[in-house]
């Protein structure tokens, strides 16, 4: 997150309005005028905070990536073992998933709205998705090798991704609870060799 959205109240007001937009109706459906009307700010001072769509479309990831890896620092802290680390990232998605400000996942809709792997976009979305993996790959590396430790995240982080995928298609409630039986048997696998 960059020391602007810090730093300026407009700013950060213009982040929160384009999240709460972007994730209700979409990147390429949600236009700057809009976004301009329903933060309440003049297009010179949208412009000089952003200067294209784009560079807003990041920042908002940025601000929604650090807000998230922020949530689960306060749960981690109280994990005690990587079964109860990896518990804690399943509860969050579980709650978050009965919310009602659920609509699925920005960064899936942000992937699906802009692909290109040299766009800015997907590389936001790509730190988000990445600094997930590396989170469970660094609780894991307790108790098993850093290399299957990563093998095990990627297999946990599909699950997560399956399982949001699921809840924006109603069947949140299922998809965690399988998400949860199946990181069991594969963590008690991995740490029981």
């Amino acid at each position: 997150m960059s020391s602007h959205v810090r730093g300026s109240g407009k700013r950060q007001h213009i982040v929160e309005t384009a999240y709460a937009l972007f994730k209700r109706d979409g990147f390429h459906a949600t236009g700057i005028d809009r976004i301009i009307a329903q933060a309440g700010v003049a297009k010179m001072t949208m412009y000089r905070h952003f200067p294209s769509k784009e560079e807003l479309i990041v920042e908002v990831l940025d601000w929604r990536t650090a807000r998230f890896e922020s949530q689960l620092d306060r749960l981690s802290d109280s994990a005690k073992t990587p079964d109860e680390g990896i518990a804690a990232i399943l509860g969050w998605h579980e709650r978050w998933f009965d919310s009602a400000d659920f609509h699925g996942c920005l960064f899936q809709h942000a992937l699906a709205e802009f692909g290109e792997p040299d766009h800015a976009v997907f590389a936001a979305v790509a730190r988000q998705k990445m600094s997930i993996q590396n989170r469970m790959v660094d609780m894991l590396s307790q108790t098993m090798p850093p290399v299957r430790a990563a093998d095990v995240a990627m297999i946990l982080f599909m699950l997560i991704e399956a399982a949001t995928m699921l809840a924006q298609m109603g069947q949140g409630k299922a998809a965690i609870d399988n998400a949860r039986k199946v990181a069991s048997v594969l963590l008690a696998r991995e740490i029981g060799e």
